[in-house]
């Protein structure tokens, strides 16, 4: 009963904002639309004068997404800028997820002390009556990057560089969270997933994307339906300390290659837990299904010696093979949603994610990791 209530009162906050912004419509100063950054709005956002604006191009998703052409004091000539998408449904699932308040939150907060492995942050902005938000970065189409996907796959070397990004992530943070979620500080607000309001759909949600793909694709799908079935008790068997900050999404697409060092992008699922559900989520899904078995017990000894240089513990390497091997779970869960629902990837890319998810769950025995725990 009790994540019955919570999970209303997610839901409640998310029709309470999505209403007020309706009501409110213009009469809001906050930004609704690409129109709306102006030279002033955008000042106020980058803390930079800017004298003019103009869209270059623009797409929409989960977010809406332009490029703008920018003149004034000490501005970049070109910027890229996430906001809230135009539809309500949509950003009533952004609200379910906390999308953009989350990405908002870290690049404000957290992205300052990370490297070069995060995109170029020029201001942000997120009105908390309404769940809208504006993200300002870098224009990343300017300087040579690359940016790989499911179906162009990472090289083992470019893997090892994208978990040494996970391991300054992990180290920067390491410690210095509140034991638990709520605890008070600076991280305060960031919870793990096992604590996801939204976790009470998740096993209805895996069991509709099986039944629809289960006559379109030879894919095993209902190899981990242990893990849905079981689904609360698993989740919480992962998130299980020492926690620190993960991505949360630190799939091929999310990655880039720029002046031969790796970064990530779209940090708009962070959340506290432990490392090993980045790891599993990066290896499993970023490396073809031949070639994974060979390097990843190599690709987790690059993360553990990494993690341990950047100040962060030294792992016991048959501990965190364990922790990895139940963390599969964690793409499983993920690509089953992604290719059973649809329209969040290309089918391609979203099967292809599935089949690496699937190969790992059954080669690497996470089901028989998980119950021996439990």
């Amino acid at each position: 009963m009790r994540s019955v209530a919570r999970f209303g009162a997610h839901v409640g906050r998310g029709v309470r904002r999505l209403a007020l912004d309706s009501a409110l419509g213009g009469r809001r100063s906050f930004p609704r639309r690409m129109a709306d950054l102006t030279p002033t709005a955008l000042s106020a956002i980058i803390g930079r004068r800017v004298d003019s604006v103009a869209i270059r191009d623009g797409a929409a998703g989960t977010s809406s997404r332009a490029r703008l052409a920018l003149t004034g004091d000490d501005v970049p000539a070109s910027v890229f800028v996430k906001m809230s998408a135009d539809s309500a449904g949509i950003r009533m699932l952004g609200e379910l997820a906390g999308l953009g308040e989350t990405e908002a939150r870290f690049y404000r907060e957290l992205a300052p002390e990370l490297g070069a492995g995060v995109p170029r942050s020029y201001g942000s902005a997120f009105d908390h009556l309404t769940g809208r938000f504006v993200i300002v970065l870098e224009d990343m189409t300017i300087s040579p990057c690359e940016f790989p996907d499911t179906l162009n796959p990472l090289s083992t070397d470019q893997m090892g560089q994208v978990l040494e990004v996970l391991a300054e992530l992990h180290a920067t943070f390491w410690g210095r969270l509140p034991q638990k979620s709520g605890g008070g500080g600076q991280f305060a607000w960031l919870v793990a997933p096992s604590e996801d309001p939204a976790n009470l759909l998740t096993p209805a949600v895996m069991r509709t994307s099986a039944r629809r793909l289960a006559g379109s694709t030879t894919i095993p799908v209902r190899a981990g339906r242990y893990i849905w079935e079981n689904f609360p008790a698993i989740t919480a068997l992962i998130d299980r300390g020492p926690h620190t900050v993960l991505h949360g999404d630190a799939h091929p697409g999310n990655t880039f290659f720029r002046n031969g060092r790796a970064g990530l992008l779209d940090w708009q699922v962070l959340r506290r837990g432990h490392p090993a559900r980045d790891l599993a989520y990066a290896i499993v899904l970023g490396t073809p299904v031949g070639d994974r078995a060979g390097v990843e017990r190599d690709l987790l000894d690059v993360y553990r010696t990494a993690l341990a240089a950047m100040g962060g513990p030294q792992f016991d390497r048959d501990d965190l093979w364990t922790r990895y091997r139940q963390a599969v779970a964690h793409p499983y869960l993920s690509g089953l949603a992604t290719a059973g629902l649809g329209g969040m990837q290309s089918e391609r890319i979203a099967l292809e994610g599935l089949r690496r998810a699937v190969t790992a769950l059954e080669e690497l025995e996470t089901v028989d990791a998980l119950q021996r725990v439990r």
